[in-house]
């Protein structure tokens, strides 16, 4: 079995069967007892079984699986695989992350009849991280994978706030790692978050449009929709902005959003940033976390005269900087020390650190958010480094130093 066999047996299958093709190549290859693929849901909470070759008991529900404490929630986190012996005559389990440059799509679970061997663990490793292209290869066709992401059926209002967000919630390049995270209140507020990487930059956006539900989702889509144009025509933090006031005051009907504009050069690291009425946000630093507190402009579709004024931020190697809507600080939020909880989570992926934030804020609310609660989270590494390893999610120079002291790097 090879990796280019994968593919193309992938992608000769209809789109919704090409997880299934692969899974029964697997099978046949190794002997598998049973294979299948696990998606994650949008939140990040779930995972749910797509499809299964073969059938072996788990002790779990049948579709749907809560994540904490399992074993499924360990190897996403790590992103190392899980090899789980049962004793004398038992079936392996094995669970390897499906993950594509830190987005943290699904697992693939394999029971094999005896212990993999370094080589036949090699091979399920290079299929889980083929499986991360066939479902970003496919998702467009069909909306199997959209179904396994929701925890629960979506309103049109929130359906219209996903559909506003990246395809990805999470990347790693060799200068950064990003990811985004956000969870709906029960009236969707409005909230979004977007990045892209360009040649020479990263930009990021965190907004928030007023009122709720699809009044909130549509003034959110015309302004997302105002910065993406503007962005793709090559404007600037400033044009973009421009452009996104003057959409939402010509067709926002009076309504207005909040958000932050953030530029970075992958050349030489300098910083710009725009404030548009929007919650400040936070930056850790040598363990310490501070609140960045820039000057604020008027919101996106703001009545009164104004402009935007596009500032420079202090960002270095090592810093995380995290950025949220006003739905993780208000009401039962307020009660959080948000500043150290990103302190005890310094040593997470941004992926699981923007989880952690947001199921505290949850947790607090009694799982009933009255706002919409988002963060993005940024580790910035430095324009010093060009490559990264994309079995490990390391950097060239972290890989090799891990090959000289017998360190592994997790992610992907």
């Amino acid at each position: 079995m090879t990796l280019a066999g994968a593919l193309a047996a992938a992608e000769a299958a209809a789109p919704v069967e090409s997880l299934d093709v692969v899974a029964r190549m697997l099978k046949e290859h190794l002997g598998a007892v049973s294979v299948s693929f696990l998606i994650t849901d949008f939140t990040g909470g779930s995972v749910v079984r797509l499809g299964a070759v073969g059938s072996v008991e788990t002790d779990e529900p049948a579709r749907r699986i809560m994540l904490r404490g399992t074993v499924y929630d360990d190897v996403i986190r790590t992103q190392r695989p899980s090899v789980a012996e049962r004793g004398e005559g038992a079936l392996v389990r094995i669970v390897a992350p499906v993950t594509n440059r830190g987005d943290a799509i699904g697992l693939l679970e394999l029971f094999l009849p005896t212990a993999p061997d370094t080589e036949v663990m090699r091979e399920i490793g290079e299929t889980a991280h083929a499986l991360a292209y066939i479902v970003i290869a496919n998702r467009s066709y069909t909306d199997v994978y959209q179904w396994g992401r929701r925890t629960v059926p979506l309103s049109l209002a929130a359906e219209i706030q996903h559909r506003l967000l990246p395809a990805s919630l999470a990347c790693e390049a060799a200068q950064f790692a990003v990811a985004g995270a956000l969870e709906p209140a029960d009236h969707v507020g409005g909230d979004t978050f977007d990045y892209v990487i360009d040649r020479d930059t990263v930009q990021l956006s965190v907004t928030d449009a007023m009122g709720h539900d699809v009044e909130a989702a549509l003034l959110a889509t015309l302004l997302v929709g105002a910065l993406r144009r503007a962005r793709r025509a090559g404007g600037g933090l400033d044009d973009q902005a421009r452009q996104a006031d003057q959409a939402m005051r010509e067709h926002g009907r009076q309504g207005y959003v909040t958000g932050q504009l953030l530029r970075i050069s992958l050349i030489d690291g300098t910083t710009e940033f725009i404030n548009a009425g929007h919650p400040w946000p936070l930056r850790m630093r040598d363990g310490q976390v501070r609140e960045i507190t820039p000057k604020i402009d008027m919101p996106f579709g703001f009545p009164a005269p104004h402009s935007y004024r596009v500032q420079s931020l202090d960002l270095r190697p090592g810093d995380r900087l995290v950025m949220l809507t006003d739905g993780m600080l208000e009401r039962n939020a307020g009660s959080l020390d948000l500043s150290d909880l990103i302190v005890r989570t310094r040593d997470l992926h941004p992926r699981e650190a923007a989880r952690a934030l947001i199921a505290a804020v949850v947790d607090a609310h009694h799982g009933r958010l009255q706002d919409d609660a988002t963060v993005m989270c940024l580790d910035w590494r430095g324009v010093g480094r060009s490559q990264r390893v994309a079995a490990t999610g390391a950097d060239l120079t972290d890989a090799s130093a891990a090959s000289r002291t017998g360190r592994t790097t997790p992610g992907r």
